[in-house]
C-alpha cells in the first residue's frame, strides 16, 4: 500500500456479471467498439499540480493502473524507461498504461523526489492539489491513475506500448481536445460543485481518445488480439463469447454464427488471437468468474450456474486448470484483503 492516512481511495467494483447486456442494453454493434465500451475507469483519482522550475516528480510503480498526465500550462520532460523519454508541451496528453514507475521533470536532470514524500492539499477522497518547485517557470498538470477492472479492458491494456503520447499540435482533433483540456483546467482550478465529477468524465474521454489515436496510427494495433477484433468473422466470434459466456459454445457453433467452415474458422482464430478457440472461451469465462469472486463474493454454485457448468465440481476443475488455484482460494484472499485501497497522485 502507498500513501498516508486520509489519502486512501477504494477501487470501485467491476462489472458484476461479466455479461455486456447487463451493463448496457444498447452496447456497440462492432467488436472494437465493445472493447472500448469496456474501458470504464474504476478507482479514479486526480491531482492538479502547480509546479515551478526546477522541479521533478517520481511516480511509483502501481501494477494494474494506468497513469495519465495532461499539460495545462508550460511543459515537462517525461522519462518512462530506457530510451523512452520526451518533452510534453501545452495540451499534450501522456498515457503510461502498465502502471510502471516514471519520472516527470522541468528539464532533464532536475531532482525528482518521490511524489508520496511531498505535501499535498487533500481536497476530497479522490482529489488533491500539489504545489512544488523552486519558483521558476511554471507548469500546470492534471494527473490521474485509473484502473480498468473488466477482462476485456485488461486484454486491450496489456497490448498497449509502454507510453502513448498525443501531441496537441499534431492532433487532427486539436480544437475539441483543446476545449476539453481548457474545461478540465477550469474545473480543476475552481472546484465548483460537481467539478470532481466533470473532471472524472473528461478523464475517461481523454484516456479513451489516447488509446483510439494509438489504434489509428500504430501498425502494432493491427495485429494480435486487437487485430483479431477488427477481423469481421473472428471479431464477431469474440464479441459473441463476451456477450454470452454461459452459452454452450463449440468451435462448430461459433463457426456457424460467423458463416465459416469449422476448420477455416479454427485456423483463422488461432492465427489472429494466438490461442485456440475453446481455450479462449474457457479463459474468458474464468476471467469473468475471478471478477465476480472478488467483487461480488459470488459462490462457486452461483458461478457454475451463471457460466453454464453442469456442477460445482466441473466449474472448480475448469477454474483451477485456467487460473492455477481454486475459486475458494480467490474468494478467501479477497475477503482477507477487503476493498482494493491505493493512493495515487
Amino acid at each position: 500500500m502507498l500513501g498516508r492516512p486520509g489519502l486512501w481511495m477504494s477501487g470501485l467494483v467491476a462489472c458484476q456479471t461479466g455479461l455486456m447486456d447487463a451493463i448496457d442494453p444498447f452496447p456497440p454493434s462492432d467488436p472494437l467498439g465493445e472493447a472500448l465500451h469496456f474501458l470504464r475507469m474504476n478507482g479514479a483519482f486526480y491531482c492538479r499540480s502547480e509546479l515551478t522550475a526546477p522541479w521533478g516528480l517520481t511516480m511509483p510503480p502501481m501494477p494494474g493502473y494506468v497513469w495519465f498526465h495532461v499539460v495545462t500550462s508550460g511543459r515537462f520532460w517525461l522519462e518512462a524507461g530506457e530510451g523512452d523519454s520526451s518533452w510534453m508541451a501545452l495540451g499534450d496528453l501522456a498515457l503510461v498504461p502498465h502502471g510502471e514507475g516514471h519520472v516527470l521533470r522541468s528539464e532533464p536532470g532536475a531532482t525528482a523526489p518521490g511524489i508520496l514524500d511531498l505535501e499535498r492539499e487533500v481536497v476530497s477522497d479522490r482529489y488533491e492539489i500539489l504545489r512544488h518547485g523552486d519558483g521558476g517557470a511554471p507548469t500546470g498538470l492534471i494527473c490521474g491513475a485509473v484502473r480498468f477492472e473488466h477482462p476485456a479492458a485488461r486484454n486491450l491494456i496489456e497490448i498497449l506500448p509502454r507510453t502513448i503520447h498525443i501531441e496537441a499540435s499534431s492532433s487532427p482533433r486539436l480544437d475539441w481536445m483543446q476545449s476539453m483540456l481548457r474545461l478540465m483546467a477550469a474545473e480543476a482550478g475552481e472546484l465548483r460543485p460537481g467539478g470532481e465529477a466533470v473532471i472524472t468524465r473528461l478523464g475517461d474521454i481523454l484516456v479513451i481518445q489516447a488509446i483510439r489515436a494509438w489504434m489509428e496510427s500504430d501498425p502494432a494495433a493491427q495485429t494480435g488480439w486487437l487485430g483479431a477484433l477488427q477481423d469481421p468473422q473472428v471479431g464477431r466470434a469474440i464479441s459473441l463469447v463476451h456477450r454470452d459466456p454461459a452459452r454452450d459454445w463449440t468451435v462448430a457453433s461459433l463457426a456457424d454464427e460467423v458463416a465459416m467452415s469449422r476448420s477455416a474458422f479454427a485456423a483463422r482464430f488461432t492465427e489472429l488471437v494466438g490461442e485456440p478457440v475453446m481455450r479462449y472461451v474457457a479463459r474468458w469465462r474464468m476471467h469473468v468468474a475471478v471478477a465476480a469472486l472478488k467483487d461480488e463474493r459470488a459462490t462457486v454454485g452461483e458461478l457454475a450456474d451463471r457460466l453454464g457448468y453442469r456442477s460445482e465440481a466441473a466449474f472448480s476443475r475448469a477454474f483451477k486448470r485456467v487460473i492455477g488455484t481454486s475459486p475458494g482460494a480467490v474468494r478467501r484472499r479477497a475477503d482477507e484483503q477487503g476493498p482494493a485501497m491505493i493512493a495515487v497522485v
